[in-house]
């Protein structure tokens, strides 16, 4: 088995807040981030495929075609976009970066099975010192 990450980078904004807690409660909760104005990160998005070697090309995956597939599902949709209100598969959920990894990987599971390879983490920068990895 071998294991195999791309790396991507986007921009975005979000903020934190639960429609059912009043703004007292969400800034208590939240701090900065539940800012009425929203807030944006400088994202960094690695995702990590595993498979076997195939023989015949020395590849697991190509890595233009992860590249293709990041940036057709995920990145083109999120970057320099509001996580909150543009970005369709976030609608309805809580932006925080767990929740964004989460969809992030429901997003690019079926099209990475679809080439042999298999998911094994999808790992989000939202700052230099915060980051979630999600292992399905």
């Amino acid at each position: 088995m071998i294991y195999i990450t791309r790396k991507a980078s986007f921009n975005a904004a979000h903020k934190l807040a639960r429609p059912d807690w009043d703004d007292e409660k969400n800034n208590a909760f939240y701090g900065k981030c539940a800012n009425p104005n929203w807030h944006g990160h400088n994202y960094w998005l690695y995702v990590t495929v595993k498979g076997e070697v195939d023989p015949e090309t020395g590849f697991l995956v190509d890595l233009k075609w992860l590249k293709d597939v990041m940036n057709t599902y995920v990145v083109d949709k999120v970057d320099h976009k509001n996580l909150n209100l543009d970005v369709d598969f976030m609608k309805g959920i809580l932006a925080s970066t767990e929740n964004l990894a989460i969809a992030v990987w429901e997003q690019l599971y079926a099209p990475i099975a679809e080439s042999g390879a298999i998911l094994h983490s999808v790992k989000i920068y939202e700052t230099e010192n915060n980051f979630v990895e999600y292992l399905g």
